[in-house]
């Protein structure tokens, strides 16, 4: 459908600007009394097939090249760069057609771009953080980000606002909220843009699990090992292994375990054991909650070997 109506405005366009040409090189148009009547057809003609030719060609890119690119990442930035660039040829075409004077048209481009600038100046930092994202990619379509303390998924990236669909919020879990949340783009070049998959597509997240000084501590730690290994094991270790390869890559002198770990703190009434581990940014939470179920699970089997804290300051 969308190559069928590309194809059409691009036809339509030609038949208008070869009849913008037949009504140039015929004698004016008498029986209308209006002046010049005959060049304000044609130019009004060559304006719509300017208008329709370049639409028609947008239409037939996003049809025939854009719809075919799998990552749709990459689709998202290469829309938007092309309606950018095909809208302002539209204008200065329509307006070339009006005047005339193609190289004054362009020329009068950059006097009225320096005279508003001043009055939008925020439009156009945001247009120039739209330019910054394309080309550095701090984020994309689809990543989880913190945004001046906005946090959400990606889900538009438009030539003056990112949309996002917020996390977080009001909940006390990183979970999405329902609200949508639009941010200028000027803000990724004014504040701290934080991607929660940057690096690579996990992130680190940790389960920490509390018991007392009673408690057998080697042996929740195997727990909460196992616990791990059966809920997200080979899949963690490509991870780390795909991790490590990015940090060989890095100037970084860092290395990271081979599995998940567990780190044990101390307070004055119990124990911490926090277990690390490498998940889907948007999949922490239920990561979490899945890691919670098997090791108190299997915790509460063994009383004899595992107590936890008393009174309401657990």
């Amino acid at each position: 459908m969308s190559r069928r109506l590309g194809l059409g405005s691009f036809i339509t366009g030609i038949l208008a600007a070869v009849l913008a040409g037949l009504v140039r090189a015929t004698t004016p148009l008498s029986n209308i009394a209006v002046p010049n009547a005959d060049m304000l057809l044609a130019k009004g003609l060559s304006a719509v097939a300017v208008v329709l030719v370049t639409y028609g060609i947008y239409r037939l890119v996003m049809s025939v090249f854009v719809s075919r690119i799998s990552d749709r990442r990459r689709a998202h930035d290469l829309r938007n760069v092309l309606r950018l660039t095909v809208g302002l040829i539209a204008l200065v075409g329509v307006l070339g057609a009006f005047t005339d004077q193609w190289l004054g048209v362009l020329v009068s481009f950059g006097v009225i771009g320096f005279a508003i600038t001043f009055a939008l100046q925020q439009p156009i930092l945001s247009l120039i953080g739209w330019v910054y994202i394309v080309i550095k990619r701090p984020y994309a379509v689809g990543d989880r980000v913190t945004i001046a303390n906005v946090s959400g998924d990606v889900t538009e990236v438009d030539f003056l606002v990112t949309t996002l669909w917020e996390t977080g919020g009001q909940l006390t879990s990183n979970q999405p909220t329902g609200r949508t949340v639009t941010v200028p783009n000027s803000l990724v070049l004014s504040s701290e843009v934080v991607n929660h998959g940057a690096l690579f597509d996990r992130v680190w997240t940790e389960v920490p699990v509390q018991v007392s000084y009673e408690t057998d501590i080697p042996f929740v730690r195997d727990i909460m090992l196992d616990a791990a290994e059966e809920e997200l094991g080979a899949e963690t270790r490509a991870a780390l292994r795909r991790y490590q390869a990015r940090l060989d890559a890095s100037p970084l002198n860092l290395r990271v375990p081979e599995s998940p770990t567990v780190n044990i703190s101390q307070s004055e009434s119990w124990v911490v054991l926090t277990l690390r581990v490498l998940v889907p940014p948007t999949g922490a939470q239920s990561a979490r909650n899945r890691l919670y179920e098997r090791i108190f699970a299997r915790l509460t089997d063994h009383p004899d070997r595992v107590s936890f804290p008393l009174g309401r300051n657990r």
